[in-house]
Parts: structure tokens; C-alpha cells; sequence
């Protein structure tokens, strides 16, 4: 009977060592599904805060690729320096150009006076020849008379 007895405490002994077994498997089992869920929770911050990375990187390319494009024109367009130079050359030539036509436009102006001048006189030379020819017929026709008279 104490080979019962022993066995029994033995078996007993054996069962009360399973069960604290099983209940340190039991915390340990809880304290790794915290890790676990721990780890979830961080991956999840992970990948908010990745995500949030990935929209500031896109933003930051597509700014590059706009400040890329910006560039390539504004490449494309003289400096301002050689710009300026060009606006003084063309505000020259506009003057130049301007004066040109204010003097042209004075001697036409000169031009046409003198022309109105010269119709005038050639009307004048035309109505004094008229009278001069009036003037010889009108002399010459009371000459033959009287010529003829006598």
C-alpha cells in the first residue's frame, strides 16, 4: 500500500507540476500575445507613419519634376541682362525710327505747300496768259477795224 500510497504522491506531485506548467505556459502564452499585439499596434504606426512618408516623398518629387520643367523654360528664355540690353537696343531703333518719321513727315508736310504753291502759281500764270491773249485779240481786233476803216 505505501507503493500505492507513493505512487499516488507521485502522480499527484507529477499533476500539480503539470498544471503550474500549464500556467506558466498559460502567463507566458499571455505575455507573448501582448508582445504580438504589442508588435501589431507598432507595425500599424509603422506603416501610418510610411505611409505619411511616401505622400511627403511623392510631394517632393512631383515639386521636383515641376522645378525641373520650371527650369528647362526659364533655360530656354534669355537673362534678364541680355534682355534689358535688347529692350535699350530696340528703344533706340523706335526713337531712331520715330525721328525719322517726324522728319519725313515734316517734308512731306514742306512738300505740299510747296506743291499747293506751285498750283497756285501755274493758275495764276494761266489766268495771266488768258488775260494777256484776251488783251492782244481785244488790241487786235481794234486795230483791223480801224486798219480797215481807213
Amino acid at each position: 500500500m505505501l507503493g500505492t500510497l507513493a505512487q499516488c504522491e507521485f502522480s499527484l506531485g507529477k499533476t500539480l507540476m503539470v498544471y503550474d506548467m500549464n500556467l506558466r505556459e498559460m502567463e507566458n502564452y499571455g505575455t507573448i500575445y501582448s508582445n504580438i499585439e504589442q508588435n501589431i499596434t507598432s507595425a500599424h504606426e509603422k506603416i501610418a507613419e510610411c505611409k505619411k512618408e511616401i505622400q511627403r516623398a511623392k510631394r517632393v518629387r512631383k515639386n521636383r519634376q515641376e522645378y525641373d520643367a520650371l527650369a528647362k523654360v526659364i533655360q530656354n528664355h534669355p537673362n534678364r541682362h541680355e534682355t534689358l540690353k535688347q529692350l535699350e537696343a530696340l528703344d533706340k531703333e523706335l526713337q531712331q525710327l520715330s525721328n525719322i518719321k517726324e522728319n519725313v513727315d515734316a517734308k512731306l508736310e514742306l512738300r505740299k505747300k510747296q506743291f499747293h504753291v506751285l498750283l497756285s502759281t501755274i493758275q495764276e500764270l494761266q489766268q495771266t496768259l488768258e488775260n494777256d491773249e484776251k488783251l492782244d485779240t481785244d488790241e487786235n481786233n481794234q486795230q483791223s477795224p480801224s486798219g480797215s476803216a481807213e
